[in-house]
């Protein structure tokens, strides 16, 4: 495909290029309490079996199991020790306590009575029984997680059962937003006839920190390739830098050049509307994304490009992308070789057996940041096709959703 860009990439050539670029980033120590949802840089195996010790699984008195056999005819009365169990002991235990020596099951505190110094029991127990074994849960050595994988809160329990108080995790991959335009300015200024409120670096820093990396927000860059130079120099001793407009092809898009010159455009135009005028490229051995300034062409590509981005510096895969079916209510139109991300709304099913309504809000309007955030998400349309007719059953990939 050819248009006003000199050679434009499909989504999943992009993405294949971007991995090549993006390398892992290195690795620290941190406490297991604080590692929730980060990524580990190294497989784990347990140091210790969970439990570590025979533990009761019930309330209840600890026993050896001949001593109840006759139980199940008549009670049977035994001592009541603080101690080992001996023949025809028994020790009161709670549930987690550990099992004392010479007991080899526990009575549950319901088939006994209690007398003080004895207790009778009142059913009998097989060898094992209401007893948690050494390792129940995780033998010592035993395989726990590989590399890669993300910790949910969950893990951290286990880890510290399993000997852990800290862990080796990737970094979290550091992230320069950098907004440019010279028809910004900052909030809490008043726009002028001509000027915009930055929102795009803002939007991406925080879908930078949702998706696992570590935002740097930066001030706004007017067009100039000094002052744009300049700024992608300061931040090449982060992971990934990314920039929001001056993307295109016109007098003011001056950012594939400053990349250009100061290392590689590895990508710029996709075939993606909206994001059409992306693309990134590599300096200093810093992934340099470049983001298209309408707002909903910004939201689109970091979706595609720098969440699989900082998943690959992060050391993990991406969760897939939450997806409701439903059927379109209308036509949903695509330029042929184009992958389009139709805005839509989804409401219902009202009943079991139903689908969802799918209906467009747009398909067109790149600049129109509302239609993004009164929206439930977008249906993809591939560059094979024309669009899609109404009745249509698709799935409608929820854009905003927490991993």
């Amino acid at each position: 495909m050819t248009n006003e860009f000199d050679d434009v990439a499909r989504l999943a050539e992009a993405r294949e290029r971007l991995q090549e670029v993006v390398a892992s980033g290195d690795s620290e120590t941190v406490s297991v309490g604080a590692a929730a949802g980060r990524t580990l840089a190294a497989p784990v195996r347990a140091r210790r079996a969970v439990p570590h010790y025979e533990r009761a699984a019930m309330d209840g008195y600890a026993v050896r199991a001949e001593d109840t056999q006759r139980a199940g005819r008549s009670p049977v009365a035994l001592d009541v020790t603080a101690e080992d169990v001996g023949p025809r002991n028994a020790a009161q235990v709670h549930t987690g306590s550990h099992l004392p020596d010479g007991a080899d099951a526990v009575v549950m505190v319901e088939q006994t009575r209690d007398f003080g110094d004895t207790v009778e029991v009142e059913a009998s127990v097989t060898p094992g029984e209401n007893v948690a074994p050494v390792g129940e849960d995780v033998d010592t050595d035993q395989h726990l997680y590989d590399t890669g994988h993300r910790l949910a809160a969950a893990d951290l329990g286990l880890l510290r059962g399993a000997g852990y108080d800290e862990v080796e995790v990737y970094e979290r991959p550091r992230v320069s937003v950098v907004p440019t335009g010279e028809e910004l300015v900052p909030a809490g200024e008043e726009p002028e006839p001509g000027e915009i409120v930055e929102t795009n670096g803002l939007s991406v820093a925080r879908l930078v920190e949702r998706w696992g990396g570590q935002a740097t927000y930066r001030e706004i860059v007017t067009d100039d390739i000094d002052a744009l130079g300049a700024a992608i120099d300061r931040d090449t001793d982060h992971d990934i830098v990314v920039t929001t407009g001056g993307t295109s092809v016109g007098e003011r898009d001056l950012l594939p050049a400053v990349v250009g010159e100061r290392g590689s455009v590895e990508v710029h135009g996709l075939a993606v509307r909206p994001g059409h005028p992306a693309g990134f490229g590599v300096v200093d051995d810093t992934l340099v994304l470049m983001l298209p300034g309408y707002p909903v062409s910004c939201l689109v590509v970091a979706t595609q490009l720098l969440r699989p981005a900082l998943a690959r510096a992060g050391g993990f895969d991406p969760d897939p992308i939450p997806r409701t079916p439903g059927v379109l209510e209308r036509k949903v139109p695509s330029e042929p070789g184009m992958r389009t991300f139709a805005r839509v709304s989804v409401e219902g099913p009202e009943a079991d057996g139903e689908q969802a309504t799918v209906t467009p809000t747009r398909t067109s309007g790149a600049g129109v940041l509302s239609s993004v955030t009164l929206s439930d998400g977008w249906v993809v349309v591939p560059e094979g096709s024309e669009g899609y007719e109404a009745g249509r059953e698709v799935a409608v990939e929820r854009w905003d959703w927490e991993p």
